[in-house]
Parts: C-alpha cells; structure tokens; sequence
C-alpha cells in the first residue's frame, strides 16, 4: 500500500497563541489521505475547514501534532517552503488575483516565479488552459478581465495547473457562480482527478456539492473532526444529519427515512439515479413479497375448501 500523501496526527492550533484572543481553530484532528483520492471537507462558518487545509501546504504549522506532506513532516523548514511548488490552493474567488496584463501571462507567473524561461512557461500554461477548457488561441492574450465568470475562475485553476502539482486543494470552489457554472467547474475538477491522478480536497458548505465527487468525506465541527470517511459511511452517521450547515440532497434524506422507518435501502446513495434504482428496487421487493402472501395465502384457503 501506498504511503498517505497527507497525513495529520493529533493536529491542533491556536489563533493568537498566549493572548487574550487565544482561540482553538484545530483540536486533536487525526486523519490520512491516499495518492489520487479526492476529498470532500465540510462543516458550517468558523469550524476550521481553511484552517485545516492551510496547514497541507505550509502556510501554517501545528501546535501540536504533526502533519506529513509528501512524506515529509512540515515541521522541516525546507521542506515547507517548497511545498508551494507541488500544493496548489486556491482560495475563495480565485479570479480576483488574475492581474496579469494577458491571461497567458498570469496563468504562467508562478513558472516564471520558479525560474522557467519565458517560452516555456507560455508553452505550459497553454497547456493547461487546454487542460480547463480554454481555448489559449482564442482567449491567451486577452485582459483577465474580458472573460466571462466562469471562464475567470477556470484560468485561475489552470494557472495552478500550470505548476504541475501533486496535490490540489479548492476552497469553496464554486462560490459565486450560477448552477451551470458550478456544475462546469465541479465537472472539470473531477476529470482533473480521475484522467491526472492528482490528490483533490475540496471545501464546501455544501454535502450536496461533495457526494457525487468525493472518495472519502472530512466533516469538521468547532475544531474537531466530527466525522470521516467514504459518503456512504458519513452519511450513515447519525450525528451528521442534525449537523448545522450541513445540506443533504433531499434523496438522501429520503433513503435514510426509509432506512430509519426499516425498510432495506442503501442511505450512501451519490446521485438522484442511484436513489431511483433503490426506490425501485425496493418497490420491486415488496411487490414480489405481497405476490408471494398472496400465493400463500390462496394455497390455503383453496387446501380448506378441499
């Protein structure tokens, strides 16, 4: 089995460590993510979700604990700060920090940052707006500006694409964007994982947003790590479903009634397909089981009018 690629071991952290506004953000959290996984992190306002991820590549350190990138813990200097190179983060509204004149000039400033020519940082960030969507013939030198929302925020990912990183981590990813865009943008990141095999982590507030894409799910309640695991296995903790912020497809709520009232139906279901193939296939079970009652019953009273 493969080495995690990230992994916390009893991590916590203090904002304004030794102040008066001394405030917990991490307490205690234990978790490891594998090569190509893609990770769902969710929980309300202020439960430590950015806090979290800040800490997978080096823009914080723990108090306690320790947190291991690439197999190497981030306690080691060096190590931390080339994490920049191989962590791509973006934060929230990514596309308000395109400022380069032309899109194919801020796609390629961290290359340029690293020390590649010119010529070859223009021909990778080509490469990875094609890897969005983008077309760099047609949009390359344009302002950042000119492009539509969606567009925008697609740039922002390619220039982090353009670095070639092992592990992406999207913070409220599709913030801000109407439902095609969203449903554009959570497309392109799976594609990104499943066809480039990197490590995706993905903020939401929303459970609805991250149980069609994520492997396994990281749910975060004041500091703690309320919960972790595959969708099917969060969804089935019991705790979660009165969790503030949290937002279940209303299939899911459907599947876990039927489950909570008995009926045998899977609650981890991911898509409004698989919650109808179980609608059906439990209305198929009880046709089949009144059709076998019926039989019984007709046996017997044909046996005692006999």
């Amino acid at each position: 089995m493969d080495m995690p690629i990230i992994e916390f071991q009893h991590v916590s952290y203090r904002y304004g460590r030794g102040s008066l506004d001394e405030k917990k953000a991490l307490n205690d959290i234990t978790f490891a993510v594998e090569p190509g996984e893609f990770i769902g992190i969710v929980g309300s306002n202020g439960s430590g979700k950015s806090t979290l991820v800040q800490h997978m590549n080096g823009l914080l350190c723990p108090d306690e604990g320790h947190v291991t990138v690439l197999g190497k813990k981030t306690s080691d200097r060096q190590h931390r700060n080339g994490l920049w190179r191989k962590v791509g983060l973006l934060f929230q509204y990514p596309e308000q920090q395109l400022f380069e004149a032309t899109v194919i000039d801020d796609v390629a400033y961290g290359l340029r940052n690293m020390g590649m020519k010119q010529a070859d940082a223009a021909a990778r960030a080509r490469e990875a707006l094609s890897l969005v969507g983008l077309n760099p013939d047609e949009i390359g030198a344009l302002p950042p500006l000119s492009l539509s929302g969606g567009q925008r925020r697609r740039a922002a990912i390619a220039g982090v694409l353009a670095m070639k990183p092992d592990i992406l981590i999207l913070d409220e990813a599709t913030a801000g964007l109407d439902g095609p865009g969203k449903s554009d943008i959570l497309s392109l990141v799976k594609r990104l994982q499943q066809e480039m095999g990197i490590t995706v982590l993905m903020i939401s507030h929303s459970m609805r947003e991250v149980m069609a894409l994520a492997d396994k799910i990281a749910v975060l309640a004041d500091g703690r790590l309320a919960a972790w695991g595959s969708a099917s296995d969060v969804m089935r903790e019991e705790m979660m479903s009165s969790s503030p912020g949290l937002f279940f497809s209303e299939y899911a709520q459907v599947m876990i009634k039927l489950a909570e009232l008995g009926h045998p139906v899977n609650t981890g279901v991911r898509s409004r397909e698989e919650a109808l193939e179980e609608l059906l296939t439990l209305i198929g079970r009880k046709g089949h089981e009144r059709g076998e009652a019926r039989a019984v019953h007709a046996g017997r009273y044909g046996r005692s009018q006999a």
